[in-house]
């Protein structure tokens, strides 16, 4: 299995440095996505063109590029997916447009990675957008907010915890309920 993960939108692939050799180092197969700065939604094909076997591959990304991703799971099925900091609403304006519709169409498991104090995902909101997924775990960090980079170990073990459980109950599990884990 290969792992892609695109960029923030601030971000370029190489910004996913740390995630990819932190998977790397713990023998797994990562590669960054690279993705111009246009709306999410079209982009979506330029993602789905740098991943070479989409239904054996665990897609994702950090904010644009989770979203980025997301849209594509909704499309196509991977063999799972990865948000870090998803950018559920625009900072400030929550209530304006929630960017979680398309999740009910997204049947792989699903780890969010956020942090409690994230101005793109208000929590109680984020909460609410993982019970439309299938099968999603959300991790929550206390104290941090959008970006996650100061605890790269930490999330990329979490990312590796979520393919090894993939690897042989992906199709057994695809039926379980979200749930949620606090650190």
């Amino acid at each position: 299995m290969i792992i892609y993960l695109g960029h923030g939108a601030a971000g370029s692939a190489a910004t996913m440095r740390p995630y990819i050799e932190g998977l790397e180092h713990r023998g797994l197969l990562a590669t960054a996505v690279s993705l111009p700065k246009r709306k999410a939604e079209a982009v979506v094909q330029i993602y789905r063109d740098q991943v070479v076997d989409l239904d054996r591959s665990l897609i994702g990304g950090h904010s644009f590029g989770g979203r980025v991703a997301s849209l594509l799971a909704a499309e196509s099925t991977p063999a799972g997916l990865v948000l870090l900091s998803y950018p559920l609403h625009r900072p400030g304006v929550p209530d304006v447009e929630v960017r979680s519709a398309h999740f009910s169409r997204i049947a792989c498991p699903v780890l969010l990675l956020s942090g409690e104090s994230d101005p793109f995902a208000r929590l109680d909101l984020l909460r609410e957008a993982v019970g439309r997924l299938s099968h999603a775990e959300l991790v929550t960090y206390p104290r941090l907010g959008h970006g996650l980079l100061s605890i790269v170990d930490v999330v990329v073990d979490r990312i590796a915890q979520f393919v090894s459980a993939l690897k042989p109950t992906t199709a057994a599990t695809s039926g379980q309920q979200a749930g949620e884990v606090t650190f």
